[in-house]
């Protein structure tokens, strides 16, 4: 009789491979299918007109073969540290690995702030807060990001289980959105032509703009797949749950996604919808629970799918200084955890800070901008969804130039080959719509050059007053021991 297969046992820093293929798919719908649809809807609404939903499909289209790259590299290495790792793995650059590391932490902050500021405005819908109120939406939305915070530091860990629990919460929103999409249908409420109609005033001046000016916001609501690249060490056969699971869940989210933008637009008219929120297709009154009821109802959820993305967005940035000063990267302090609650404690109040600041200072610009034509006044949402755009965009383009230039490389039998003319297009969507946002706004830049300079007073701290030469991500091929994967949950 053959002797029984010895269970492996798992080493020192590493992770327990335990998420299935199905798990990991939900996962994938969870972290894209987020509350990015829910906060910036409107905002793609004004800049491309009632064709938006071409933005949210030319958007996933773009994720989407972003994501083709992810799962090429994730099956060549198994690995939490995502885009800091393959970065790192193709130039060999610490320069640069710090760079891009720096990009993705401003990135999840900016991500926080106007997750933060989506949220006051369903809020505010449901208690009837002025927008006019600029400073009163702004403490709400600081105490928001502060009781997240403090969720965090309890040492709050959600499971698999717990991200499916909150995806379907956000998908029965999505789906009352679309149900109340084909009554308006029925019902004639307004013209299916509406879907093919296109904004070209304010300086779009084509069809083709206009889109490029939606997925620029668009591209909000698609991100977040990164994060499905840390929980590769704790996943089952990643070589091939990953490639499935990655373009499975994209292609479903995507889905979703264009459904609900086309159901918006045909019951609600598109100068309704510019610039608010789902909350515009509720008090339509097509549903057939009463709109009073359903604004509650409705505005709740969307609360739900705001806070949980918040909380697991602020994980994350956690984590990545965390893992950073674990890696003498950046300051000790930001590895410190606390006693009890084994939580960092130290990296979580400072990305609080930082947030609270950016909130604080946008609604310092606003209110010296009254009096001024609302058009021109800024809108925290929409500010802080471009910069995430803007360091996403650039981090996904560097990504798929790596899985193109470590072709040959660290490949086996099993390894995924994603399409080679498609990852080209992908870094031509990628830079395209980079390029398109920094023209468009190029006052974004400023907010962009604001969060480097944190990570560059963090790197000359460390450089300065370290006491270790830093080991970044995949220096030695192995399994970084400093970045610990996130909670089993889901982001925008």
């Amino acid at each position: 009789m053959a002797a029984a297969a010895e269970p492996h046992v798992l080493q020192p820093g590493e992770l327990k491979r335990s998420i299935t293929t199905k798990q990991l798919y939900f996962y994938v719908v969870g972290d894209v299918l987020g509350s990015g649809i829910y906060v910036l809807v409107g905002l793609v609404a004004a800049a491309v007109g009632g064709a938006f939903w071409m933005a949210f499909l030319a958007g996933v289209a773009i994720a989407t073969i972003t994501g083709l790259a992810y799962a090429e590299l994730v099956t060549k290495y198994p690995q939490a540290a995502g885009a800091s790792l393959y970065i790192n793995k193709a130039f060999r650059s610490p320069v640069l690995t710090f760079f891009i590391t720096i990009c993705m932490l401003s990135a999840n902050m900016a991500a926080v702030g106007s997750l933060a500021a989506g949220f006051v405005r369903y809020f505010s819908g449901l208690i009837g807060l002025s927008e006019d109120a600029i400073w009163v939406s702004t403490i709400v939305a600081v105490v928001f990001v502060a009781i997240i915070t403090v969720i965090n530091l309890i040492g709050i860990t959600e499971s698999v289980v717990a991200n499916v629990v909150m995806t379907f919460i956000e998908i029965s929103g999505l789906v009352i959105v679309v149900t109340i999409g084909i009554i308006a249908l029925a019902e004639g409420v307004n013209d299916p032509s509406v879907l093919l109609q296109f904004n070209t005033e304010g300086g779009a001046g084509s069809a083709v703009l206009a889109v490029l000016a939606g997925v620029s916001l668009a591209f909000f609501a698609m991100t977040g797949f990164e994060n499905a690249a840390n929980v590769a060490e704790e996943t089952i056969d990643p070589q091939r749950a990953f490639p499935r699971a990655l373009i499975g869940g994209m292609l479903t989210a995507g889905v979703v996604y264009v459904l609900v933008s086309i159901a918006a637009a045909l019951a609600v008219p598109i100068e309704t919808l510019a610039g608010n929120t789902l909350l515009e297709v509720i008090r339509a009154d097509l549903f057939f629970i009463p709109a009073t009821v359903m604004l509650v109802i409705f505005g709740v959820i969307a609360m739900i799918a705001i806070s949980n993305t918040t909380l697991v967005t602020v994980v994350a940035q956690s984590r990545i200084l965390f893992g950073m000063a674990r890696e003498n990267v950046v300051p000790a302090m930001f590895a410190k955890v606390h006693p009890t609650r084994r939580s960092p404690y130290v990296a979580l109040l400072f990305g609080a800070a930082i947030v609270s600041a950016l909130l604080v200072i946008g609604a310092a610009i606003r209110t010296s901008q009254a009096g001024q034509p609302e058009e021109t006044q800024l809108d925290i949402v929409d500010r802080l969804a471009t910069i995430t755009v803007v360091f996403l965009l650039f981090i996904y383009a560097l990504v798929i130039v790596a899985c193109l230039k470590l072709r040959g490389t660290d490949e086996g039998e099993r390894t995924y080959h994603a399409n080679t003319p498609l990852l080209i297009v992908g870094i031509i969507g990628n830079l395209a719509v980079l390029a398109y946002t920094l023209i468009d706004d190029p006052d974004a830049l400023l907010w962009v050059a604001g969060l480097l300079a944190v990570g560059l007073v963090l790197y000359l701290a460390q450089k300065f007053f370290g006491t270790k030469k830093a080991r970044l991500p995949g220096d030695d091929g192995g399994v970084p021991e400093a970045v610990e994967p996130p909670p089993l949950s889901k982001e925008r």
